[in-house]
């Protein structure tokens, strides 16, 4: 077997695992990840104390109240049916738990939050209080019959909340040093323990690091971890923090960071203990990363969280060595709620994520086979095309260019873009071992379509550059941002970029940060990359603030002339700005030719428009309709 690592058993205290894989705590549905080959999966969370624990909703019950255990012990069910075994999150939000209206919060310190609601400081009453109610919820898990329990203690949560000087001020025997901050913890660590019994396996996540200023180092997290070992079976190594932003993107990472950032100090605590294993978590993104940490005894486990939204069969498949069919993940966090603000969740790649009521786990096969043209192979079209076939259909794919990939084609050419390579190489594997008739260096039109007969079509003829109608546009050095990606030599020094949406904000960061380039953003808006989700831009503006030579930037400005060594551009106020530039690249966005998706209605009744030749917007819609409308036509 090629993963001969991955798929090796391990014993956790009392119970096997049948492989070295973890579905971590991510979504509502687990079905998919438990039949999906992972060994052990982390049915959700259940909270510690009902109205004073939940970051979800002050009415949120316990996974153990009355009335919600059968829906509970359900999750244990559908793990052991795949033949998975089942672990339960137990939580506590401490300080950021959302309470009923009038109510407090407990944390390490007393506070009033920013949306007013009183926090106040546990005593040692409350303390044994809590940690009474962490064994009482981890008793229950084992009575009801989950394998494990899954304590979160990173993320900025109640007890990495004392733990880190960031939270904890505290000046009695609980704060200030690293001995008095980890007493709490440790005592709910010992009365589960206690309370579960020896043999019962008791796994716990921590941040290494909580990757902003004034928190944890990782020394001092290693040193809680040593403490805890008597109590523990397994610890899972993550980074960052939830509630606060800065430290979330570190938690869920952007393409602006690098695979497998956590592994670093899982390493240390691999080295360091003695007896519990060692899972780490965090952009393990296809299984020779993670065969590697393993072979290479860098931990026991690997835990993987939004690998599984993008494809929750990755097990079966790498264990099979199908590893080229697993859907990468591409790192956009529009899975993530508190990136998209609860809007528009779902996944860019598994269309069905989030959309299990209505899409389908499994392709039905067309009931009346037909002749489908889809115009364009871009990301909508081949997903469309490959999607359509597999149901039987005889599906023509027209594309004008002498490749495909679309947009992708460009977008992978970026430095910080290979998670989009890694996507693309996925679908052009998925387009060469289908049954699509693919036919390059082919400009449909209205005609050639009608000819060959279709019974029904697809327009996913994607969106172009957007062009502007300012003096000096037509000059060489005045270039479209899929011509500075495809063409960086002729790049030079001194650059404006006109557009500060998500391509010309990547383009001058790595124009600036890797090519050691002057770069000028002029902008129209108040913002940077305004399609881009909130942890996106956090992570962004994160990247522009670590630049040695910094960009500058002019929002609220337009340009209105391009001479061939700077540009003219008009701010806010009506000043005029004169910007020195050698190279000009236009990034002001992408438009979809009406005239071309129009020209094809008409030509039989079943037609349909998909991605940017609907209008433009993100790979997830695309990929969405694309896939959608191949599965019912």
């Amino acid at each position: 077997m090629k993963y001969e690592h991955l798929f090796s058993p391990i014993k956790v205290n009392g119970i096997y695992l049948k492989n070295r894989i973890i579905a971590a705590p991510i979504g509502e549905e687990f079905a998919d990840k438990a039949i999906g080959g992972a060994a052990l999966v982390v049915c959700g969370h259940t909270i510690v104390e009902p109205g004073r624990s939940s970051f979800a909703s002050g009415d949120e019950q316990s996974g153990f109240y009355k009335y919600e255990v059968e829906k509970t012990q359900e999750k244990i069910r559908i793990c052991h049916r795949a033949g998975a075994r089942a672990s339960i999150e137990i939580f506590h939000a401490g300080q950021y738990a959302r309470v009923k209206q009038g109510d407090y919060a407990v944390g390490p310190c007393a506070l009033i939050r920013d949306d007013g609601v009183e926090v106040k400081a546990l005593d040692k009453t409350g303390m044994e209080r809590i940690a009474a109610l962490y064994a009482a919820s981890a008793l229950e898990a084992k009575n009801l019959g989950f394998d494990a329990v899954f304590l979160h203690f990173a993320h900025g949560w109640l007890p990495a909340q004392f733990l880190s000087p960031l939270h904890n001020h505290r000046e009695d025997e609980y704060g200030g040093s690293l001995e008095n901050r980890m007493k709490f913890p440790l005592l709910i660590l010992k009365r589960i323990r206690e309370a579960v019994g020896p043999d019962y396996p008791i796994d716990m996540r921590v941040s290494g690091e909580e990757c902003v200023p004034n928190s944890i180092v990782f020394a001092d997290t290693l040193q809680f971890i040593l403490a805890a070992e008597p109590y523990i079976d397994c610890v899972q190594i993550s980074a960052g923090l939830d509630i606060n932003h800065e430290g979330n993107v570190r938690m869920a990472t952007t393409n602006f960071t690098e695979h497998m950032p956590n592994v670093k100090w899982a390493c240390e605590v691999k080295k360091s203990v003695k007896k519990i294993k060692v899972a780490v978590v965090g952009a393990i993104m296809n299984p020779d990363e993670a065969e590697k940490l393993l072979a290479e005894d860098a931990v026991d486990l690997v835990a993987f969280g939004r690998s599984f939204i993008a494809d929750p069969n990755w097990p079966n498949k790498a264990m099979r060595g199908s590893e080229a069919d697993i859907t990468p993940c591409i790192r956009c966090l529009q899975c993530y709620h508190i990136s998209t603000n609860r809007r528009n969740v779902g996944c860019s790649v598994n269309p069905r994520y989030h959309n299990e009521r209505f899409i389908e786990k499994t392709l039905m096969p067309a009931a009346v086979k037909k002749k489908v043209v889809i115009i364009g192979a871009g990301p909508a079209g081949i997903v469309a095309a490959v999607t359509a076939s597999k149901r039987g259909h005889n599906v023509i794919l027209l594309e004008k260019r002498n490749r495909i990939g679309g947009a992708l084609h460009y977008v992978a050419m970026e430095h910080y873009k290979e998670d989009i390579k890694n996507y693309l190489v996925y679908l052009e594997n998925q387009l060469s071992k289908s049954k699509v008739d693919v036919r390059l260096n082919t400009a449909a039109t209205m005609s050639m379509v009608e000819n060959m007969h279709p019974d029904a079509i697809i327009v996913a003829c994607g969106a172009e550059p957007l062009s502007l109608n300012i003096p000096g546009a037509e000059q060489n050095h005045v270039l479209n941002f899929y011509e500075a990606i495809e063409h960086e030599e002729l790049i030079k020094d001194q650059t404006v970029i006109i557009g500060g949406g998500t391509i010309g904000a990547e383009i001058a960061l790595e124009l600036a940060e890797l090519k050691g380039k002057h770069v000028t953003i002029i902008e129209m808006g108040d913002n940077l990359a305004a399609q881009g989700n909130m942890l996106y831009k956090i992570a962004l503006r994160q990247k522009y603030e670590q630049l040695k030579r910094p960009i500058q930037i002019y929002y609220h400005t337009t340009c209105n002339q391009i001479d061939k060594d700077h540009v003219i551009a008009t701010n806010k106020e009506g000043v005029s700005i004169k910007i020195p530039a050698e190279t000009v690249i236009i990034a002001a966005g992408v438009k979809t030719n009406r005239k071309l998706v129009d020209s094809f209605y008409g030509i039989v009744p079943e037609i349909y428009e998909v991605g940017d030749a609907l209008k433009p917007r993100k790979i997830q819609e695309a990929v969405f309709e694309a896939y959608g409308v191949a599965a019912i036509i």
